[in-house]
């Protein structure tokens, strides 16, 4: 295991830089480079101690995916559902041991909407249905799919976990951006999925440690919004390293030599470093007063969730600033600017970073009830 091992994550960092095309090309992660960021610790930071997980602090792991996304936003992505397990901490006990029986780096995938029908069963429910965007699914280990609450859980959505083998993985992902996640349409057909491997999803968790008394549907959105952390700075850098190189085809004076370059890099530089400072703040704050005994608070959460959308935003607008400033070069398809922005677009339309949760923060900060569901 490698999770404290600097070296081998930088030979990861390595490898991917040589890769990513492949896996844009092929449109997901495969399971070998999956394997590899297991071996760094990836995923079984949030499985539960009582399991062999070895908690990792929410800002340490962050930090991990948004150097994974400075090299590819998509192996980024996939890498972040390590925090995902969280999800799980409402499942009963007998479930979760049965899960990492065979070891604690589980690696779970889901695509919980649409919520399709599932018919109660003696032991559960079965399952039909189509979900869409189950990103990681061509490598993960169990996978969940959405389907529709009851009387027992306040009328919040069920997350069914399966085995992958048990579901078909329709390969239908061609987008602009993020094109390697794999983020799938998933098909099941009659498939029975005992009631104890459901849960509620932001369930209240059965596992009490820190990590699982951390809000886990903000953890989720931290985790995504940090992607595109990592793909502002990659756009930053390159535009940094370029700008400072060849001039013009027409003649004209180099990028660095140009006050408006010069200044429009330096201001995303300042932008984007005040974002992230803030989200890591949040964080930071938030696993302090969970590691002092105590509760993650209304306000703190809505610096989480605020924080989280407001880096997505942030960042997608500093590539967009690059982009901009950075002559028709960027128009050519094998330019790198055009993947990065692609990559930047797609995690600021997640729900969980959409600009409701401006509003929903807003409400929370000035004593009232949150106005979007599923805010912590």
């Amino acid at each position: 295991m490698a999770q404290d091992d600097p070296a081998a994550f930088d030979a990861m960092l390595a490898e991917l830089a040589e890769r990513r095309q492949e896996f844009r090309e092929q449109r997901y992660v495969p399971r070998d480079f999956v394997e590899r960021l297991k071996r760094l610790g990836l995923y079984r930071c949030a499985t539960p101690e009582r399991f062999g997980g070895e908690t990792m602090p929410p800002a340490e792991f962050l930090k991990k995916i948004e150097r994974i996304s400075a090299v590819d936003g998509s192996t980024g992505w996939v890498a972040s559902f390590g925090s995902q397990l969280v999800y799980l901490g409402s499942l009963p006990l007998e479930t979760q041991a049965k899960l990492y029986a065979g070891g604690p780096d589980v690696v779970f995938a889901g695509a919980l909407f649409p919520i399709q029908q599932a018919t109660p069963t003696e032991r559960g429910f079965l399952v039909n249905g189509r979900w869409k965007f189950a990103s990681g699914c061509m490598a993960a280990d169990i996978i969940c799919v959405g389907i529709p609450g009851d009387d027992l859980t306040s009328g919040k959505p069920r997350g069914a976990l399966i085995r992958p083998e048990r579901l078909e993985i329709v390969r239908d992902w061609d987008v602009v951006g993020m094109r390697g996640t794999g983020s799938f349409d998933l098909i099941a057909e009659d498939v029975e999925v005992d009631r104890e491997w459901t849960f509620i999803r932001g369930g209240e968790p059965v596992v009490d440690e820190p990590l699982y008394r951390y809000p886990a549907i903000t953890y989720v959105a931290q985790s995504l919004s940090v992607v595109s952390a990592g793909v502002a700075r990659a756009a930053l850098d390159f535009a940094e390293e370029v700008g400072s190189g060849r001039g013009s085809i027409t003649g004209a004076p180099r990028l660095a030599d140009r006050a408006y370059y010069r200044a429009g890099i330096a201001e995303a530089e300042a932008t984007l470093r005040s974002a992230r400072a803030y989200f890591y703040e949040a964080a930071d704050e938030a696993w302090e007063t969970l590691v002092a005994g105590g509760l993650v608070s209304d306000e703190q959460n809505a610096h989480l969730r605020l924080s989280a959308a407001h880096l997505a935003r942030t960042a997608s607008e500093v590539v967009h600033k690059v982009v901009s400033l950075s002559g028709t070069a960027a128009i050519y398809q094998d330019h790198p600017l055009p993947a990065l922005l692609g990559d930047a677009l797609v995690p600021q339309e997640h729900a969980f970073l959409s600009p409701a949760m401006y509003d929903a923060a807003g409400a929370v900060l000035m004593g009232l009830p949150p106005t979007v569901p599923a805010f912590r």
